[in-house]
């Protein structure tokens, strides 16, 4: 990280790689940007920038580091990797935690649990310039993917034969619409679809608001 590139990065704005802290606030609310882009394609957040891209500097560098260092370390589950950089600009000193995408994900909020747990395992995901609760779905695919678990005798069938039809019209799917058309439980429902993405005939999509829908993949 040099100097070019923090202004390049302050420049282009907060995004799905990007997030700007005026000042380190909490070490969960940290602990949620650091999960996702871990969780997602990794990212920078810059701290001693505000929103509106005015840079404030932080008070100590030390300090922040220090900070950023227990929230990747202690606050997050696994911990993250990350690096910190120091860049002075305008006279001010600027701290940027840069978060490497995962190869162990998904990653939550410290909770002490031995393994994550679905219904209150609090895991984000990268989403535009937001990090957003992941859905049960998209932490199942976040699991197979980095565990590598190959789909075993997998046969497309009748509900993945509506999955498709459904599609053919309307372009994108969601658990619920699924449930609905095929008469299926929501877990049936999103077993179906979370199958398909692991055969990499769908792309999962999450939504500012949490929510996720399904496209064809390609």
């Amino acid at each position: 990280m040099n100097r070019r590139k923090l202004l390049e990065l302050i420049e282009e704005g907060e995004g799905l790689n990007v997030e700007f802290k005026q000042r380190f606030s909490t070490y969960e609310k940290i602990a949620k940007e650091f999960i996702a882009f871990a969780n997602t394609r990794g990212g920078y957040v810059l701290f001693g920038i505000d929103d509106n891209k005015s840079v404030y500097g932080v008070e100590s560098e030390k300090g922040e580091a220090e900070l950023v260092r227990i929230t990747a370390e202690k606050y997050c589950e696994p911990p993250v990797e990350y690096k910190i950089h120091f860049i002075n600009l305008d006279e001010k000193e600027i701290v940027i935690a840069e978060i490497f995408e995962s190869e162990n994900k998904p990653h939550r909020i410290q909770d002490y649990l031995e393994e994550l747990d679905l219904n209150s395992s609090e895991v984000f995901v990268r989403v535009n310039d937001k990090s957003v609760p992941a859905s049960k779905e998209m932490i199942k695919i976040l699991q197979t993917q980095s565990k590598s678990i190959p789909l075993k005798k997998y046969q497309i069938g009748k509900n993945e034969q509506t999955v498709f039809e459904y599609l053919d019209e309307h372009e994108t799917i969601t658990v619920k619409q699924l449930s609905e058309i095929a008469n299926l439980s929501r877990r049936r429902a999103s077993r179906t679809l979370i199958k398909l993405v692991r055969a990499n005939l769908l792309l999962i999509h999450t939504k500012e608001n949490g929510e996720d829908y399904f496209t064809y993949a390609g």
